[in-house]
């Protein structure tokens, strides 16, 4: 015991000392919320040169509406309060003299994109206002060589899909402006439960805040899926580094392999918690210091702490017998790819279990052991919570894997860290777990 204490304070001590470690516990979170600056800066930073497209109207009754309503769009959608442009305008011009062959008209138009004449073009049936028959498809097609770029054509849907609405409407002798006052949507309120204080008073239910009831549960969900990245795969290169360099035959000359790997681990079960820990302290301060300290899972500190040290210790086992059954880094790579896809399948399945988090598929996957220590914290962090039994037996369905695990990998460990030239295949693994 004293001999796996101490291996497992210098793994522990030989990563946390480390200038990479630092690096890596800052730049984390300046990497995560860059990329959100980022996309938010980049929202900003459009192409604000005018979109110019032709419009060719077979019903004669379209084009003014939407030059009208780009011209508004110009005037009022393009620029921010303090006159700067953030938005490109939107410039339709009309074919005049509609043509009677629309295959070569359409030709033509293409040729105006190609040769960067024009953005894209349009072509509006004759008979989208009043199709002749529920058989025959309404057509307006916006043809465009830049498929990625939707916003014309996204807001051309809106305006004709408007205007035929009310040219539909007077048509029939209907009021539009009745019709959109009857047909207004009526809002509903998302709010959580009445509740009673204890002197007896009604409490009022509180807006229910979505993006936080999804936002909790993913970063818990990433945080986790970080750490034991961070935490476990390392062990992968640590054994084999020591197994090539001859390190490892010099320790177990004072250590047994069992101690050896399980200092190991344990070393890297204390890294893990680490950063865990920094990471929920730093969290919660931006959390109080922005005012939202009420999101702050608090509640699930104790359950996220022990399902990270189990889910570190399941999958450090893998990856340390991977580590110590194979020869070079190539052999690794595909060994360990099983384990990479058992960690994965949370981030698969997360937003389904959130959503609806004691559904009978969300209980069942929940159990499944490598999927639990992710999959249980995310249902926990979902109002109202779960069953107080289920982390219970998700703690006890953990740990008798982990346990078969460590002795699985303390077998193979035990035979593939001395062993030099070819790397060991599945099936010699299973052999040495069996039969030692």
């Amino acid at each position: 015991m004293r001999k796996m204490i101490v291996v497992a304070v210098r793994e522990y001590q030989a990563a946390v000392r480390t200038k990479a470690f630092i690096v890596m516990l800052v730049a984390m979170p300046i990497i995560m919320g860059g990329g959100i600056a980022l996309q938010a800066l980049l929202s900003e930073r459009v192409d604000t040169r005018p979109k110019r497209v032709a419009v060719l109207d077979y019903t004669g009754r379209l084009y003014d509406v939407v030059a009208e309503a780009a011209k508004w769009h110009n005037d009022n959608e393009i620029h921010d309060e303090n006159g700067k442009q953030y938005k490109p305008a939107y410039l339709f011009e009309p074919i005049r003299g509609v043509p009677a062959d629309r295959d070569e008209a359409a030709y033509k138009l293409s040729q105006r994109v190609r040769n960067n004449e024009i953005l894209a073009f349009v072509i509006i049936g004759p008979d989208v206002i009043h199709p002749r028959s529920e058989a025959e498809p309404v057509r307006v097609v916006y043809q465009s060589n830049t498929p990625t770029y939707g916003d014309v054509h996204r807001w051309l849907r809106h305006v004709i899909t408007e205007r035929v609405r009310e040219i539909r409407l007077k048509d029939a002798d209907l009021d539009p402006t009745v019709i959109a006052k009857a047909t207004q949507p009526v809002p509903v309120d998302n709010l959580g439960l009445v509740s009673r204080d204890e002197a007896g008073n009604i409490i009022a239910a509180e807006q229910t805040n979505e993006l936080a009831n999804f936002f909790v549960p993913f970063g818990l969900l990433m945080l986790m899926f970080m750490v034991v990245q961070v935490g476990a795969t390392p062990l992968i290169q640590s054994v084999l580094e020591e197994k090539m360099q001859r390190i490892a035959e010099v320790l177990l000359g004072s250590v047994s392999p069992f101690s050896l790997m399980m200092g190991k681990l344990l070393g890297m079960v204390g890294v893990a918690l680490t950063i865990a820990t920094l990471y929920l302290v730093g969290a919660f301060v931006a959390v109080k210091h922005a005012g939202y300290e009420q999101f702050f899972p608090g509640h699930l500190v104790f359950w996220f702490v022990l399902y990270q040290g189990l889910m570190v210790l399941l999958f450090g086992s893998i990856y340390i017998a991977v580590g110590a059954a194979v020869s070079d880094f190539r052999e690794a790579q595909s060994l360990m790819m099983p384990a990479v896809i058992f960690v994965m399948i949370p981030l698969f399945v997360w937003v389904p279990v959130v959503k609806e988090p004691t559904s009978t598929f969300s209980t069942l996957i929940s159990f499944f052991p490598p999927a639990t220590p992710m999959l249980m914290v995310v249902r926990q962090a979902v109002p109202p919570g779960i069953p107080v039994w289920q982390p219970i037996l998700g703690v006890a369905l953990v740990i008798a894997t982990t346990v078969a695990c460590i002795f699985a990998a303390g077998r193979i460990f035990r035979v593939g860290i001395l062993m030099q030239g070819k790397g060991a295949n599945f099936r010699e693994m299973a052999r040495w777990v069996l039969h030692g």
